[in-house]
């Protein structure tokens, strides 16, 4: 009923719907359409001119089962008209997903078209939206507020059908559709600010904000950690830090928002492969193609590790002459005597850098129940959906969700579910097919994992939006690993 009233009906409309006519089916498939094209309905007559409310008061406005069929008949057009996404067969090596829905809002994308770049208070308000197609001019070292892309609220439906797996997102709430609130996910690669311990996303190259395990030692020289992501922590450490900005609200990287962040991605560019090489030109049906490029992933391990230890090499910010949009931007790493020891391509998602790659980022609300094989051989996947229950203890709050798989190779298929949950449950796949990404895991103990996700500097073809590394504890730290800050407002 909201949906209907936001879009002009008022009261009108009630709960159930006639079995309809031809002519009455027309007219509201025009209605439908008119929805999707922005109109309100007071703003277009129906097929014949009659005045649409008075159409609704007489057809719609009716009770009884034969109405209640008729509804059912009318909203998979509805739905079609509405929504947009895409689907896999999980039989098919092809990364290259089908689009489904309405052909228009792949061109458009209403949805990823609405993120965007802000400055956001500890009281989780918006200070300041930054400009979209370049965010350099604004100031962004962490005195206004954090730098953040706000994701849009959205309905979203995962399915099954057979060997088919499918998502479709909306900006209604069509039937069948779960809502997912808006949240704030980190431009940046998190560093800490060390004077106040809270977890941040800025662009700053002051002492207080110096990335890695804050080694003071290095600032003069090639690898040093100022402007950099902060790593080396636990996930208790980066969840106690990003708590330190006042509220439950305020998380070190979300499961769930990441969820929600891959899968705009995965519909945008219809491919699972997310190394694909970056094309900022649509194709000739108008839709974004491609990837988001290899990232930061090329470095050979021993380079990095002579270098700094496996410490963090791309500054936060690298990208930001890209504002909301998506791309890659070189950057170039200096030796001492101001040559160039390695370029780099970093990578955007429309206003997030490095979204995989660099370093691993640890992500909270996801704990897994790990048996050997001699007790049981299971690996449990739980989610909690409230970060008043996230902890690194017990399964309190969190739901089971699927059995993740026991070995570690390239993803062939996901638990996914209804909520889309991108831990593989099958593997066999390779760098060019199926999921096109790895997945790391570890059986050998019995113990709670957490998950990592994107892989890092070195990872080359395992790396990508479903790289997940379900082997550490979350006691785990390492120079490898960082995270990101979100901010989840309550629903």
């Amino acid at each position: 009923r909201d949906y209907y009233a936001s879009r002009g009906l008022g009261d009108v409309y009630k709960r159930q719907i006639m079995a309809l006519t031809a002519d009455e089916e027309a007219k509201v498939k025009q209605i439908i359409t008119a929805f999707n094209n922005g109109k309100r309905l007071n703003e277009l007559p129906v097929a014949d001119g009659s005045n649409p409310f008075d159409f609704i008061t007489e057809v719609l406005d009716k009770t009884g089962e034969s109405k209640q069929a008729g509804l059912a008949a009318m909203l998979p057009y509805a739905e079609d008209q509405c929504s947009y996404g895409v689907e896999l067969d999980v039989t098919v090596s092809s990364p290259v997903l089908t689009r489904t829905g309405n052909v228009t809002l792949h061109k458009t994308l209403p949805i990823q078209s609405k993120m965007r770049g802000c400055l956001l208070s500890d009281a989780g308000t918006v200070v300041e939206y930054l400009n979209p197609t370049n965010w350099k001019a604004h100031q962004l070292d962490g005195s206004n507020g954090m730098v953040m892309v706000e994701i849009p609220a959205h309905w979203r439906r995962f399915y099954t059908n057979g060997n088919k797996r499918g998502v479709r997102i909306s900006e209604y709430p069509l039937p069948g559709y779960s809502f997912v609130n808006k949240c704030y996910i980190s431009a940046y690669e998190a560093t800490v600010q060390r004077s106040t311990g809270k977890l941040a996303s800025v662009v700053n190259t002051a002492t207080d904000y110096r990335g890695g395990s804050n080694q003071a030692d290095w600032d003069a020289l090639p690898k040093s950690q100022l402007g950099k992501p902060a790593t080396n922590m636990s996930r208790t450490s980066f969840r106690t830090a990003a708590r330190k900005r006042g509220t439950t609200e305020w998380n070190c990287m979300d499961y769930n928002a990441y969820i929600t962040l891959a899968w705009l991605y995965y519909i945008e560019y219809a491919n699972l492969n997310s190394q694909a090489a970056f094309n900022a030109q649509k194709d000739a049906n108008g839709y974004s193609q491609g990837g988001l490029g290899n990232g930061v992933t090329t470095w050979d391990g021993t380079s990095w590790s002579n270098f700094n230890g496996y410490y963090p090499v791309i500054p936060c910010g690298t990208t930001d002459e890209l504002g909301n949009g998506s791309g890659e931007v070189a950057y170039s790493l200096l030796n001492a005597d101001g040559s160039t020891l390695k370029t780099f391509t970093a990578n955007r998602y429309r206003g997030i850098e490095n979204p995989f790659g660099h370093v691993w980022k640890w992500t909270d609300g996801m704990n897994m129940e790990v048996k050997t094989d001699a007790n049981g051989g299971t690996s449990k996947v739980y989610v909690a959906t409230d970060p008043a229950n996230y902890n690194d203890s017990n399964y309190n709050g969190y739901t089971f969700r699927g059995l993740a798989a026991r070995t570690e190779a390239y993803a062939k298929e996901m638990i996914f579910g209804e909520y889309g949950d991108l831990i593989p449950c099958v593997v066999g796949g390779s760098s060019t097919t199926y999921w096109c990404d790895y997945y790391y895991t570890y059986k050998n103990e019995n113990r709670m994992q957490g998950v990592l996700f994107g892989g890092t500097t070195n990872d080359g073809d395992p790396a990508g939006f479903g790289y997940a590394n379900t082997a550490d504890a979350s006691s785990t730290a390492s120079a490898t690993v960082g995270s990101r800050l979100c901010f989840i407002p309550k629903a």
